[in-house]
């Protein structure tokens, strides 16, 4: 099919306004320089006005190349991103999607949406990596990861895998008949408190509210240390003390009344598990379906 007229000349332009040479542009679009340097003559006389300024030394855009490459370069990406992306749908999905997830995916992420994924895809193998420790996701060869949304680095793109849910403070409801709920942040200095050191930084967990429109950080002081979120859990359960947790990550004891929040008014605001991946990875047709498989078992 033919180019129509309109669109003569732009990817000379393109390309020449890119590298400010015709024999770089030339080289660029595999094409002679006196072709492409015809071409821009072309463009610049069917516009009525010059785009570009030319020495025997260099090439600059005039105001009206400049103007002409803001309007025309978006557009230009978005076809190329356009027929890339209609070029990847129309792989199928093969070889190995590896991930790598943090504890909490494995039953409200992992164990429902897996089966159905390999049903799907019997010919796709996956890999997976169970861990909170993503700071090394791109160099070790991760697809994807499944990680709290607050953790995840800005670069990458993030896909919801749970509704919205909250933070606050959990304890049995026999550890609150002995001991009173907190009514305030500050009422937590009277209380034992679980802390939390989180293995991929060796810190204790800080825990964070809003109270009366300004950010508290509370510092929890407890006896009980631990780096696992199952077992500070459980150690809750049994009343050894107040946990920081999020109304997902206790779901299941909320459900059972083995646990009762506390502060919940004073939640930081809403997280959640997501899927995440960089940018380079957005286009690979094994993450693709993944993606549609956690849509559709997970009711996002």
């Amino acid at each position: 099919m033919s180019q129509p007229p309109s669109f003569d000349g732009l990817p000379e332009f393109l390309a020449a306004a890119r590298r400010l040479s015709v024999s770089k542009a030339a080289l660029d679009l595999n094409r002679t320089p006196g072709s492409i340097s015809q071409a821009l003559q072309r463009l610049e006389q069917r516009l009525g006005l010059p785009l570009f300024h030319r020495t025997t030394r260099r090439m600059s855009l005039t105001e009206a190349g400049q103007a002409l490459l803001e309007t025309v370069g978006p557009a230009a990406q978005a076809i190329a991103s356009g027929l890339e992306d209609a070029a990847q749908s129309a792989q199928a999905p093969s070889g190995t999607l590896r991930l790598i997830v943090e504890r909490l995916a494995l039953p409200h992420v992992i164990e429902p949406v897996l089966p159905v994924f390999r049903q799907a895809w019997p010919n796709l193998n996956v890999e997976i990596t169970v861990s909170n420790r993503h700071e090394h996701f791109v160099t070790e060869g991760y697809d994807a990861g499944i990680l709290i949304g607050s953790y995840i680095a800005q670069d990458m793109i993030a896909v919801r895998l749970c509704q919205p849910y909250r933070w606050a403070v959990f304890g049995s409801p026999a550890y609150f008949r002995a001991h009173g709920k907190p009514q305030q942040t500050r009422d937590l200095i009277q209380h034992q408190c679980i802390r939390f050191r989180r293995p991929e930084k060796g810190d204790i967990y800080r825990w964070e509210f809003l109270e009366n429109g300004s950010t508290v950080r509370v510092d929890p002081v407890g006896a009980i240390t631990v780096n696992d979120g199952e077992l500070m859990r459980s150690l809750a359960v049994k009343g050894a003390g107040l946990i920081y947790s999020s109304t997902f990550h206790t779901s299941r004891e909320l459900a059972a009344g083995t646990l009762e929040p506390a502060l919940l008014d004073c939640s930081p605001g809403s997280d959640g598990l997501f899927l995440y991946f960089s940018k380079t990875a957005r286009h690979q047709p094994k993450l693709r379906a993944f993606i549609q498989v956690c849509n559709r078992v997970l009711e996002l």
